[in-house]
């Protein structure tokens, strides 16, 4: 029982396990999709054999940018087929995110990315945690900032013509969009995430700026 209650074990861990290579499952679509067989040790010896079929996802940057001079922040509204098809609202409340390039740091592709979807590229950026928003199905990594930005300059719809992308923007108070988050009109996981650390953390956002414009680039949250 004592090794149940250890709070020090608290943490992802690597596991020797035996992974096939992949075989793909589709050639022509967004993201590659493949099929792995795997081998599991077990205690006592045992071992698990699974498959398992993947969608690979990559690197992925995620920004909440919050204008901290006004308190208000930009949020995004997207169409998303698979929320459409589970929910019926597809046309999602969304944070800046996209896919970083091959060469590019996750702080650059966050950069990059808000001057594609709102217009304007942060002053400053706060790094605050990377997460796999569905582990079972995809191996994305998205690494999330807020992104400190002057709002006045935000462009009324981004997005890329070459990625078929038509993306709204919205400037709201932070009060509003707490307001939707705690009334569950936003299911966007990386959305709902980025407001919930701006709940916790709102009475930082004034050491957070100051120092992340003191450093001119990257700091931690």
């Amino acid at each position: 029982m004592a090794d149940r209650d250890n709070a020090d074990g608290i943490a992802d861990r690597p596991l020797a396990v035996d992974v096939s290579s992949p075989r793909s499952l589709c050639d022509d679509g967004f993201r590659p999709y493949e099929r792995y067989s795997l081998t599991l040790p077990l205690p006592g010896g045992e071992t698990l054999t699974q498959r398992r079929d993947i969608l690979r996802g990559g690197r992925v940057a995620g920004v909440l940018p919050i204008d901290f001079a006004r308190d208000r922040v930009v949020l995004l509204r997207q169409f998303r087929l698979t929320a459409h098809l589970a929910t019926g609202n597809g046309d999602m409340i969304e944070i800046v995110a996209g896919r970083v390039d091959a060469g590019e740091s996750e702080a650059d592709a966050a950069r990059r990315e808000c001057i594609e979807e709102i217009g304007v590229a942060p002053d400053a950026l706060v790094r605050l945690y990377s997460v796999l928003p569905t582990p079972g199905l995809t191996d994305e990594l998205v690494t999330s900032f807020v992104g400190f930005v002057d709002s006045s300059g935000v462009a009324t719809r981004g997005g890329l013509a070459s990625e078929t992308e038509y993306i709204e923007t919205l400037v709201v108070s932070i009060d509003a969009a707490l307001d939707a988050l705690r009334g569950g009109r936003i299911l966007n996981a990386l959305t709902v995430s980025a407001l919930q650390w701006l709940a916790l953390n709102r009475k930082r956002l004034s050491e957070l700026h100051d120092a992340a414009i003191k450093a001119g680039g990257v700091v931690q949250g």
